[in-house]
């Protein structure tokens, strides 16, 4: 609920069809309340066609009463469709402004209970900034706000875990435990390049759960494979990640051992 009254905020998936969407309209028409349609170009082209034409009947009905729709979308966000020219020209677009990663950052780690935030925010950036620059361009690198949020939360969890372990080696240890496992291998020996310039001196080992690498071992040999280290470091990569990520995608070349992982 706004100061203007109720308003309805809706999740536009793929499936969405015209049928449903006008029923959506139809009930926001009913009650007086404002729509927000996030993800609005994810529907197909074909749909939002459609969509112009029941947009502009709502609008004509109601123009008088002053009610409103608003719309959420990421243009050129990949997944994603243009709008067609006649659903652009019934509504007023607003631009927004790129947020300041670095303050968000700072803001989380001060939240997460790190003293040195502005510092550690400013290396943080910069790390993730010539990630973007230097390594190759892959379809599964993100380096943007939602995995800058994951790391936060990741090194906040590290923080609490170690209470005594220096604030740049717990930053340091997070960023390069959680990105690695997402680094193809041409590109590992940049991005540890990169975290050994921003983190000078620092060898900091790998958080290990023994027990849990005997267990991956033993049902390796169970299942006829050899328990080689590296495979059983990238079933410990994926647990991590598990607890840090609502959706992972194991992805290599065909013989890499993705199914027995």
């Amino acid at each position: 609920t706004t100061e203007g009254g109720e308003c309805t905020g809706l999740h536009l998936a793929l499936p969405a069809q015209t049928q449903s969407i006008g029923n959506i309209y139809k009930g926001l028409s009913q009650t007086g309340a404002r729509g927000c349609f996030g993800e609005f170009n994810r529907i197909s082209v074909e749909v939002l066609s459609v969509v112009a034409v029941q947009v502009k009947t709502i609008q004509d009905a109601i123009r008088s009463k002053k009610k409103r729709f608003m719309f959420t979308m990421n243009p050129g966000y990949a997944g994603r469709t243009e709008l067609p020219e006649n659903l652009k020209a019934l509504f007023r677009p607003c631009a927004m402004v790129v947020p300041d990663f670095e303050l968000i950052a700072e803001i989380m780690l001060v939240a997460e209970g790190f003293i040195e935030a502005r510092v550690l925010a400013r290396k943080f950036l910069t790390l993730y900034t010539l990630c973007k620059e230097l390594l190759s361009k892959q379809d599964h690198y993100d380096w943007g706000l939602r995995a800058i949020k994951s790391v936060l939360v990741v090194a906040g969890t590290l923080k609490r875990g170690d209470k005594g372990r220096p604030e740049d080696q717990v930053l340091m240890r997070a960023l390069r435990d959680f990105n690695t496992p997402k680094i193809v291998t041409d590109d590992v020996p940049i991005f540890m390049g990169l975290i050994g310039d921003l983190f000078p001196a620092l060898n900091v080992p790998r958080k290990r759960d023994l027990d849990f690498e005997a267990t991956v071992k033993k049902s390796v040999v169970e299942l006829g494979l050899q328990p080689e280290d590296n495979f059983v470091l990238k079933v410990v990569q994926l647990e991590e990640l598990l607890h840090v990520r609502h959706s992972i995608f194991v992805i290599g070349n065909a013989g890499t051992g993705k199914t027995k992982i």
